[in-house]
């Protein structure tokens, strides 16, 4: 498929996990796309197998306010246009509200929220113009609570309802904007998880299908939100989280 042929898309934190394999797929399906992250060499190792006309490679950090501005303001220069942001960069740290230092509820916040709003912000003009879309990475836990997550929780349901606001804001300026709801992925971010074969076994007791998810399998859903294929879909955010949210959170039996 070809479905992002001479379209511009954003991708940040596309680095490594989510972001890199969602890079990858638009990159995959014609589009032009600007590269985002904080680690130059992660950026370039995706970028080696594409044509430099294909894309733009951007070393930023999404809660800087400043550095936003400017690779939203880099990818017009390149391309001449922007038609899709996937807001993907975020952090974690642990802690409920007793033993989260203020440094890393802070961290959280600016990155996984403000990142969103920041970037969100500086492309909606240019996304208002090719009547674009917007798709952020929120997670299962900006749907429900987890224990011992309380800023990442509290940013990602931060997200969660932006997606919504957004949506209803921008819907009649012909601008979509969705958010995919991810649960356990194995990524970078999951790595000290993949290797407690206890925790794994028992998230598989709570997937209905086979888990954990891999960052292909969110990519894929992040490409249909941002494509025409759900022109009419706005304001949703999409579990892809192996079935986990089909339960009513009673054990197997």
């Amino acid at each position: 498929m070809q479905r992002f042929h001479d379209k511009v898309i954003i991708v940040t934190g596309a680095g490594s996990g989510i972001g890199k394999a969602t890079a990858e797929r638009f990159l995959s399906e014609g589009g032009q796309v600007t590269l985002v992250g904080r680690t130059m060499s992660k950026l370039e190792e995706v970028a080696k197998r594409y044509s430099p006309d294909q894309v733009l490679i951007v070393e930023a950090d999404v809660s800087n306010e400043a550095e936003v501005a400017a690779f939203v303001a880099g990818t017009k220069e390149k391309f001449g246009r922007i038609d899709i942001l996937v807001n993907n960069a975020g952090v974690v740290a642990e802690g409920d509200v007793e033993t989260l230092s203020t440094d890393d509820w802070r961290n959280v916040m600016a990155t996984d929220l403000d990142g969103v709003f920041f970037a969100s912000r500086s492309a909606m003009p240019h996304l208002k113009s090719s009547k674009g879309s917007i798709v952020n990475v929120s997670s299962v836990s900006g749907t429900g609570g987890d224990w011992g997550m309380a800023a990442y929780n509290a940013a990602k349901g931060g997200v969660t309802n932006l997606t919504r606001a957004m949506a209803m804001d921008h819907g009649k300026d012909g601008v979509r904007i969705n958010a995919v709801c991810p649960s356990f992925t194995s990524t970078g971010m999951t790595q000290d998880m993949m290797g407690d074969e206890k925790l794994l076994a028992r998230f598989n007791e709570r997937f209905a299908l086979d888990g954990p998810g891999k960052p292909e399998d969110v990519a894929g859903v992040i490409a249909f939100l941002a494509s025409e294929d759900a022109r009419f879909v706005t304001g949703v955010n999409l579990p892809v989280d192996g079935g986990i949210s089909a339960s009513n959170g009673q054990p197997p039996q």
